[in-house]
């Protein structure tokens, strides 16, 4: 299991070596779990310790029956990385090694596939995923089950939605979310008129019905919103997203957002009070130091409480993984240490 500790340095993998970055805020093993913060540091902390393999974009995880960790990533037919600690990573090979043909329509025939969500349920892994090209909105949204998360163990289960250019959204960056009452909803969008949510039938994993949700947009910065993840805390669902640009290397202006609500279909409002169908929401992470366009980010909850997966863009332009620890203020605002 991975549990905190507090030390006065974090390893950051960077370009092939480990680097020593002030920190004292780093998420990795310990003996003993420390009691969260109440307040957020003041300044954002860098990336918790991870070694190895911690070439990632769009990272997913989740915990297995076993206590390991499984990480599931933009890359060709979707890239897999293991750890049994949360911090040492190790390349686990594709999802699909030999390929995914009912995805190839929507790509242009690359086997690039994006933005996974992974999550373990009732025994069995669920997987959804994105298959387009950069700018379009000739997308799709598919799912894929396994009975142990590996390389070539899983089956694809079909197409949950898809958008065509004459659609208003845009079917990518999905994520399944189970609400209170066991219901279950997948919510999606990148740019074009933002997050959406639609409800899934827990026996298939597909699609329930032709209802379509609207949760957040922006009018600003080309509309840039997308990367949606529903996360219940307390008595909220807080929707996190990432704001602005991706994929531009160390130039990359991406930033780790958040909403809260009630209710699973929203409204969702930042601290001020602001709709995120109106553009709002409160910034949790940002561009600091070394530590480039933070985002694509995933909630994991583990034994040390919750923990933010995320990728980030080293000087070198290349993209790593990032993790770090989540607490909230007395408000119940969200924030990473």
């Amino acid at each position: 299991m991975s549990l905190r500790l507090w030390i006065p340095a974090a390893a950051v993998a960077v370009a092939g070596f480990v680097a020593v970055i002030p920190s004292s805020n780093a998420a990795t093993v310990s003996p003993a779990v420390a009691a969260a913060p109440t307040s957020p540091p003041a300044s954002y902390p860098n990336p918790g310790v991870v070694t190895g393999n911690t070439g990632a974009h769009d990272p997913s995880a989740v915990k297995t029956p076993a206590g390991g960790y499984i990480v599931a990533y933009t890359g060709t037919n979707i890239q897999l990385k293991t750890s049994t600690d949360r911090t040492a990573w190790r390349n686990a090979g594709a999802a699909f090694p030999n390929g995914a043909s009912w995805t190839l329509p929507y790509t242009g025939g690359s086997n690039q596939l994006w933005a996974p969500d992974i999550s373990y349920r009732n025994g069995t892994y669920y997987m959804y995923y994105s298959a387009s090209t950069f700018g379009s909105n000739h997308s799709a949204i598919f799912l894929a089950t396994s009975s142990t998360g590996a390389s070539g163990s899983w089956t694809n289960r079909g197409l949950v939605i898809e958008t065509q250019t004459s659609n208003n959204y845009n079917a990518i960056d999905p994520n399944l979310v189970v609400d209170a009452s066991g219901g279950w909803w997948l919510t999606f969008g990148s740019f074009w008129t933002g997050i959406k949510l639609i409800k899934l039938n827990p026996s298939t994993g597909l699609r329930a019905d032709s209802s379509l949700a609207s949760i957040a947009q922006r009018t600003v910065n080309s509309g840039s919103i997308e990367a949606p993840y529903i996360f219940r805390h307390g008595s909220y669902y807080y929707l996190w997203a990432s704001f602005d640009f991706c994929c531009r290397g160390a130039s990359s202006t991406y930033r780790v957002m958040v909403g809260r609500s009630t209710s699973i279909t929203g409204p969702y409002v930042d601290r001020s009070g602001v709709a995120m169908t109106k553009g709002g929401g409160t910034q949790v992470l940002a561009t600091h130091g070394n530590i480039h366009g933070p985002g694509h980010q995933a909630v994991l909850s583990d034994n040390d409480g919750e923990v933010l997966f995320y990728h980030y863009y080293a000087n070198s332009g290349a993209s790593y993984l990032g993790i770090n620890l989540i607490a909230y203020d007395s408000a119940g605002w969200p924030f990473v240490y």
